[in-house]
């Protein structure tokens, strides 16, 4: 076999086993999400506001004298995740089936011009992915509003994962907020226009997982 052919078939190889695992990645539902927080100083998104990343593992706590903001008036969340590129982009067959059996020919000037285009399509099905976002209804990250320091034994800190526990009337989709004094935390699942009363109580953020496992990738 000559040497050309076997540096094809092996890169075609290698690249069926890389491009195998991308699509079964793409189709993990507990593919880590990497959580996007945009948080502003007041309701509706305005005033000044501050953008906060998590990709997902441990929970961060991060206190609000970090974030540099007075206090948060409104949250907007954006959850991504990684998709490899080979479901997205697979190499001509025609092309690739042309460089294993053509012959070399030294006096034509394009001779090998299949073989490297059929290598530039190969290592180009994932030498670049993409991100793209997570359906709300799909989403396990979240954010949790602390009226104090998380872990507190006074404030009753819940020990499963953000924020699966709260009841649905304390979600920020509901757009109903703690009053004071109540429930020491808040749970953000979705954009928050106004959060009410929790402008005022936040005074750290919780990032995490909220489907009860954590991230199990």
């Amino acid at each position: 076999m000559k040497r050309k052919t076997r540096i094809l078939l092996t890169g075609l190889a290698s690249v069926g086993v890389v491009a195998g695992a991308g699509l079964l990645h793409n189709r993990r539902p507990d593919r880590r999400e990497h959580l996007h927080v945009t948080v502003f100083s007041e309701p509706g998104y305005m005033g000044r506001n501050q953008r906060l990343t998590w990709t997902g593992g441990e929970r961060e706590v991060v206190p609000l004298t970090r974030v540099q903001l007075p206090r948060i008036g409104s949250i907007r969340l954006e959850r991504l995740v990684y998709r490899f590129q080979p479901e997205v982009r697979l190499p001509n067959m025609y092309i690739l089936r042309h460089a294993l059996t053509e012959r070399p020919d030294r006096t034509d000037p394009e001779g090998g011009a299949a073989s490297f285009i059929a290598m530039h399509q190969l290592a180009g099905m994932f030498s670049v992915g993409l991100w793209e976002p997570v359906r709300e209804s799909e989403a396990r990250s979240g954010v949790r509003l602390w009226a104090g320091r998380p872990g507190d034994p006074l404030l009753g800190h819940d020990e499963g994962d953000l924020p699966g526990e709260a009841a649905p009337g304390k979600a920020a989709a509901s757009g109903e907020a703690a009053a004071p004094g109540a429930q020491p935390w808040h749970d953000v699942l979705a954009n928050t226009p106004d959060l009410g009363s929790w402008s005022t109580r936040t005074r750290y953020l919780e990032f995490g997982y909220h489907d009860g496992s954590g991230p199990r990738g």
